[in-house]
């Protein structure tokens, strides 16, 4: 055998990097947090425990402080941070600045060694995850999206949810760091997911309080005390898991009429378009408009994939809302 080919299979016989800083069991490297702000700061705090060291970065050099004070690393640019931290989470602003601390001049890819990843935990385009992610491929990086939801009282007590897209092993691999300050990570699925899933957990979040400014409007017509319907509100919620709880399929096509599911949404459907009609009912009276009320009522069979119930049906063949009071009986 000749020297070449013997060096040759020595090359095809070395392992891949490491991907990621490791376990806290095996000499763990250290991790890398950039941008200190609200939901940063709390995140990146709980960090200051991981066995392998941190290393942090903000803008605002007087936002490390505290945690150099707590024996974190303070460092002056994303580069810096990534000649030695094999896992830097990214939570700042926007698509412009995220691709500037991956890619920008002092970017963590100038200094980033092969098996490092960049977990984007900001709210970006998933095109702009996908692009970052190919570009750091070439370079032996790792990037996942990896958007966070439970705000900055969440950040506060470690119980964020984190939506993570990347391969399963890069997953795996951030999940040792991220259970320091997440209470439920979930791996998306591929680049991306993770902001798609973001994405849709904020559309049903923002659209509700947009609901909660039309019902909050009925509510002071009617004469009733909003603070004290938010006090309910909350509180149910908190029993029934709110909107969440709905949330229990694999998939949003109809349902056959023998499934399982057919039974619990059709009953659900009955007393929501009974609710519902009763309530657009109120509002006419009292001359309140309910477009999401009148919007969830046409809606709601549908979306559970039964279809609509009888109020919702008489109610779109009129043109008007129906307050029937034989089905609000039953």
């Amino acid at each position: 055998m000749s020297t070449g080919q013997s060096a040759e299979q020595n090359v095809d016989q070395e392992p891949a990097p490491r991907i990621g800083p490791g376990t806290p069991e095996d000499s763990p490297a250290p991790v890398g947090f950039i941008g200190l702000g609200n939901m940063g700061a709390p995140i990146a705090r709980r960090l200051l425990t991981w066995p392998g060291g941190l290393v942090v970065c903000d803008v605002r050099p007087e936002a490390t402080e505290p945690f150099v004070a707590e024996g974190a690393t303070a460092a002056a640019t994303p580069a810096e941070v990534a000649r030695t931290a094999r896992l830097v989470s990214v939570t700042v602003l926007d698509d412009a600045q995220v691709r500037d601390v991956v890619d920008g001049p002092d970017g963590i890819l100038r200094t980033a060694a092969p098996g490092t990843v960049i977990a984007v935990h900001s709210t970006i385009s998933d095109s702009t995850a996908v692009e970052l992610a190919g570009v750091c491929a070439a370079a032996g990086v790792h990037l996942v999206d990896a958007p966070v939801s439970g705000g900055a009282p969440g950040a506060e007590k470690g119980e964020l949810a984190v939506m993570v897209g990347g391969p399963r092993e890069v997953y795996e691999a951030c999940k040792p760091v991220f259970a320091l300050w997440a209470a439920m990570p979930v791996h998306a699925g591929e680049v991306g997911s993770g902001t798609r899933m973001k994405l849709a957990r904020n559309l049903l979040h923002f659209i509700s309080f947009t609901a909660t400014a039309e019902a909050s409007r009925l509510a002071e017509a009617a004469g009733v005390d909003i603070a004290k319907l938010g006090r309910v509100v909350r509180h149910t919620d908190a029993i029934t898991g709110g909107a969440g709880a709905v949330m229990l399929r694999e998939t949003t096509a109809p349902i056959d009429a023998d499934d399982f599911w057919h039974g619990v949404f059709t009953h659900v459907r009955g007393l929501g378009e009974k609710d519902l009609s009763l309530a657009l009912s109120l509002g006419e009276r009292l001359e309140v408009d309910l477009p999401l009320g009148t919007i969830a009522l046409r809606d709601l069979g549908t979306g559970f994939g039964v279809g609509p119930g009888e109020i919702a049906r008489r109610a779109t063949a009129a043109g008007v809302d129906v307050d029937d009071d034989d089905e609000g009986a039953r």
